[in-house]
């Protein structure tokens, strides 16, 4: 299956150079371009690519804007939104990450961990950059959102007790292969419980389940488990 991507940056330079990228691997191809967030929005509506690279800097609308209204679109939830900026810090990450995106990445980053981050974030995972720690994830997760409704516990009840607990580590930022060392299952087992409880709780990818741990309290920030 080849990947749709759309691009959404106000650097021409550096759309024409992400584009020479993606159209060479075999998998991808760049389906159209945006200059700032109000395109994005528009050119996404108009040709559903499966994963949009967003800029968060850029001149009217900006990335998370863009990226809060193309994931509360119903008509798009199977569009993933990958963030890929120079103003990589935890606030804009944790910004991102109540905004829908399934993924942050530095634009420092390398052409193999680029076409890997767009893999992974079609595939439904969430990714976030070795500089989007945990620690930074956990705390600013946890933090009141002024703008958010929180999750009672009580919307958690579909879910299994396996379930809450594989929930629970892939919120601390565990990997399936961590989770399934520690509760002595399989990797596959592990990603099962994922999907499932994705699907209970109407989680777009991996990275809203995270959001959602953290906004019904499952878990809080402090040392992972």
């Amino acid at each position: 299956m080849t990947i749709r991507v759309l691009l959404a940056d106000d650097q021409a330079l550096l759309r024409a150079t992400f584009r020479i990228l993606i159209d060479s691997t075999p998998d991808m191809t760049v389906v159209d371009e945006a200059a700032d967030g109000r395109e994005a929005i528009d050119r996404t509506r108009a040709h559903h690519p499966d994963v949009v690279l967003m800029d968060i800097r850029m001149p009217g609308t900006d990335g998370l804007a863009a990226t809060a209204e193309i994931c509360a679109d119903p008509a798009l939830s199977d569009v993933r939104v990958l963030i890929l900026t120079t103003f990589e810090n935890d606030e804009y990450v944790a910004q991102a990450l109540r905004a829908g995106a399934s993924g942050f990445l530095g634009k420092d980053v390398s052409a193999e961990a680029l076409l890997a981050g767009i893999h992974t974030v079609a595939a439904g995972d969430a990714l976030l950059s070795p500089t989007a720690t945990r620690a930074l994830i956990t705390r600013f997760l946890a933090a009141p959102d002024p703008d958010s409704t929180p999750v009672p516990v009580d919307g958690l009840a579909a879910l299994t007790q396996r379930e809450r607990e594989v929930m629970a580590l892939a919120a601390h930022g565990r990997s399936n292969a961590e989770i399934a060392e520690i509760l002595v299952l399989s990797p596959l087992t592990v990603r099962s419980h994922i999907q499932r409880a994705m699907s209970k709780l109407d989680a777009r990818d991996r990275a809203q389940l995270v959001v959602i741990a953290y906004r019904s309290g499952l878990v809080s920030a402090g040392p992972r488990p």
